[in-house]
């Protein structure tokens, strides 16, 4: 049997985003290149990971120390605080904000790093595909196995039709 993944909006949003950066392959994913086209300073430094905007400025901030596939992550995760959140988280927003704040930009990492437009990248035969997802996307297998829990939670059988 055969089956169809339907994009959720979030995968929509995000292809949509990155097809209008000409972000069309994995190996065009840049973090430095999503940056500069959305006005975003990108730091890294020995700092921790933050993200912070205040009026037209907008800055992530990246420890320097972590490796790659982390600074990778949290570069997503951080980019979601920017585009889909607002408010201080830690000043005076209720802790029940912040979580979900928190929950969303984890969330939405994972569609970041592996977007539905470039799924057709991917072998899902392949014995090894969660490594070579890893290996493609430059990040971890543990997102990598999410991403691919939720597209098989999704994935409905094809209709087929017969004629008579």
């Amino acid at each position: 049997m055969s089956y169809t993944y339907y994009p959720f909006p979030i995968d929509k949003w995000v292809s949509r985003l990155y097809r209008t950066m000409g972000i069309n392959r994995p190996e065009d994913i840049e973090e430095k290149k999503i940056a500069r086209n959305l006005g975003i300073h990108l730091t890294y430094s020995d700092k921790r990971c933050f993200a912070r905007e205040e009026g037209n400025f907008k800055l992530i901030n990246i420890n320097k120390d972590l490796d790659k596939i982390t600074q990778r992550e949290i570069f997503y995760h951080e980019l979601c605080h920017i585009l889909r959140h607002s408010g201080y988280q830690y000043k005076i927003m209720p802790d029940a904000f912040r979580e979900l704040q928190e929950w969303d930009a984890s969330h939405f990492t994972r569609y970041a790093a592996i977007p539905f437009h470039m799924l057709k990248y991917i072998d899902f035969r392949s014995p090894a595909f969660i490594q070579e997802m890893s290996k493609m996307f430059k990040i971890s297998e543990e997102i990598c196995q999410y991403r691919v829990d939720h597209i098989y939670r999704n994935a409905r059988p094809k209709k087929t039709y017969s004629v008579m």
